[in-house]
């Protein structure tokens, strides 16, 4: 029989096999499916099923209980299944510069039936995956994080979660069924977390022409106007960094408490757990207002000799928000020609490879500034 790789497991994939139908245990990073010994056990099932899931190596040694053999041990390692991810092992391989680091292993059968690598911190393999539709009795049976069947919001809020379980749950990418979106609210507020597409322009560029058009009386030429109008535009492309990387990616900072954990689940967390979703992709104008009222205030304070330059400057940035929010959702739905399809490689890697660099969406300029572009460029890079 050929030598197989043995899989990499998160640490909730092992911890959800804690019942007689299949339970595994650990001994450090060890994983061994004991489920076929549950009856032969001397001590019975029960007390197996009590460490179903967990670490085994201080009550394999505890003197009041039973000090195990060696034979114990070696009757382990005939159900030796494969390796535990613990944190430290995914942040050294996202930390690492080599990205084959980010795929140590191949998955075992029925998990990833393509037999392709999986990356530790998504649990997928490539970007199809991220529109594979999800069995959702299953998903919520493996990882006992969030019924798809039910509103999302409120299970995240009574859930109970720790920032750790949370986060690594919210980073592997489902897929509603037929692509529609999953009920967050489940009640009237449910139609205002849904925002298609041509919203944004909609109700966005109408404001940006106008203000361009009023900022022009106080500008001493067309050209001066489109100077400033320009600079708003690059600006925003280091806005879209900051936001995307300090605000929605707020995960290291992030507080371990449930107000915290809905909050991002509701700001991004639910984008990047049901990336697909074309109704919950693009920013609702409520929202949107809310975080742009204090750039509108911030742009007349550093111009604050010409209100009319800060309008100019200020507006400039809102149609870079509109092309940031349209090109969002053409690079997860649209065939794009190269440039953009060299954007959507990188920003569908950002979903199922590597979330925790790769923040620009319109460019990429930012992340090779500040150090964060995605481990595969950085080989390129080096």
């Amino acid at each position: 029989m050929p030598a197989r790789t043995l899989p990499t497991l998160v640490q909730a994939e092992v911890a959800s096999h804690n019942s007689a139908k299949s339970c595994y245990v650990t001994i450090g990073t060890n994983v061994y499916d004991i489920t076929d010994f549950l009856d032969s056990h001397p001590g019975g099932a029960d007390l197996i099923l009590e460490w179903g899931g967990k670490d085994i190596t201080e009550i394999l040694k505890d003197e009041v209980s039973h000090v195990h053999s060696e034979a114990a041990y070696e009757m382990l390692d005939e159900s030796l299944i494969g390796f535990v991810a613990t944190n430290k092992v995914i942040d050294a391989a996202v930390e690492s510069k080599r990205p084959g680091n980010l795929v140590p292993v191949t998955t075992a059968d029925g998990v990833n039936k393509t037999g392709k690598p999986v990356y530790l911190a998504t649990g997928l393999s490539s970007a199809e995956d991220l529109s594979k539709e999800t069995d959702l009795a299953n998903d919520y049976k493996t990882h006992k994080f969030l019924d798809l069947n039910k509103p999302l919001l409120m299970q995240i809020w009574r859930g109970g979660f720790s920032k750790e379980f949370y986060l690594e749950q919210v980073h592997r990418p489902r897929h509603y069924k037929g692509g529609a979106s999953a009920p967050l609210f489940g009640n009237f507020l449910e139609p205002l977390s849904k925002t298609a597409w041509y919203v944004v322009p909609t109700v966005w560029l109408p404001p940006v022409l106008y203000g361009t058009y009023i900022a022009r009386e106080g500008c001493t030429s067309f050209r001066q106007e489109a100077c400033y109008w320009v600079f708003g535009l690059f600006l925003w492309t280091f806005v879209e960094y900051i936001l995307h990387r300090f605000l929605f990616h707020l995960d290291t900072w992030l507080p371990d408490n449930r107000v915290a954990l809905t909050l991002h689940f509701l700001l991004h967390g639910v984008h990047h757990y049901l990336p697909m979703d074309k109704l919950r992709l693009v920013m609702p104008p409520t929202l949107f207002f809310v975080l742009a009222f204090p750039f509108w205030k911030l742009a007349h304070v550093v111009f604050y000799w010409n209100w009319h330059i800060a309008t100019a400057v200020f507006c400039g940035g809102i149609f870079g928000y509109i092309c940031y929010d349209l090109t969002h959702y053409f690079l997860h739905h649209r065939k794009l020609p190269a440039y953009w399809q060299q954007l959507k490689k990188h920003h569908l890697e950002h979903h199922f490879m590597d979330y925790q660099n790769g923040f620009g969406v319109t460019n990429r300029f930012w992340d090779r500034v500040f150090g964060t572009p995605l481990q595969s460029e950085r080989v390129k890079l080096a």
